[in-house]
């Protein structure tokens, strides 16, 4: 596995009729944001359902057995591979107060399911040091790479809970492809896109769910 990458591009650069340069892995997902009691963010929940195709490439690189379907300890495996090979990219999950990106703690397992031919994945975040929902607090999911695209299908994709959290003004915020490329056109060129490791530009693409508190 190639850890200069994220796991989910890695994968799909093994799978044939994937372009090597820019491989194209979609998701949708949900995310959970969870305000504990004492008025601290206590943990965000993740679920990602991948496409057929993507999941796919999954089913053939971690079918042991060939039987085609992933058994109980091929998803454990799987879902091992992903714990180990996320942990550079913090999961894809993001969290900033104030401006301030936050780092957050490994989750303690990732669950992986193959339902109606595509794998969904589900686990929880926590932050690494305490977070009061105070200021203005920002939370998202997204590929640093820009190799996998994860999307919300709607609002409601996004959400808080937590009688904590009761106070808060949320909105969910969803970029303008344009205005960012107009706005950053300077730094969008050609090394930006072949970056591997990916970097901070692409979060200004990334759908948010905001909390002013």
């Amino acid at each position: 596995m190639k850890h200069a990458l994220p796991f989910l591009t890695a994968l799909a650069v093994s799978a044939p009729g994937i372009a090597l340069a820019h491989p194209h892995i979609f998701a949708e997902a949900r995310l959970e944001v969870i305000a504990a009691d004492d008025g601290t963010v206590q943990e965000l929940r993740n679920v990602w359902r991948f496409d057929e195709v993507f999941s796919s490439s999954v089913l053939l690189d971690f079918d042991t057995n060939t039987d085609l379907k992933l058994d109980e300890t091929e998803l454990a495996a799987l879902g091992e591979v992903m714990h180990a090979s996320l942990a550079d990219f913090d999961y894809f999950t993001t969290i900033s107060v104030d401006g301030t990106s936050e780092k957050i703690q490994k989750p303690d397992v990732i669950h992986v399911s193959y339902e109606d031919s595509q794998v969904m994945v589900f686990f929880a975040v926590k932050p690494e040091k305490a977070t009061p929902l105070k200021g203005k607090l920002a939370f998202g999911v997204y590929d640093p790479s820009m190799y996998t695209a994860i999307d919300f299908p709607t609002d409601g994709d996004l959400v808080v809970q937590g009688k904590a959290a009761d106070a808060c003004q949320h909105q969910v915020v969803r970029p303008d492809p344009d205005e960012i490329i107009a706005q950053n056109s300077a730094t969008l060129t050609e090394a930006f896109f072949d970056d591997p490791s990916g970097t901070d530009m692409s979060k200004l693409f990334a759908t948010r769910l905001e909390l002013t508190c």
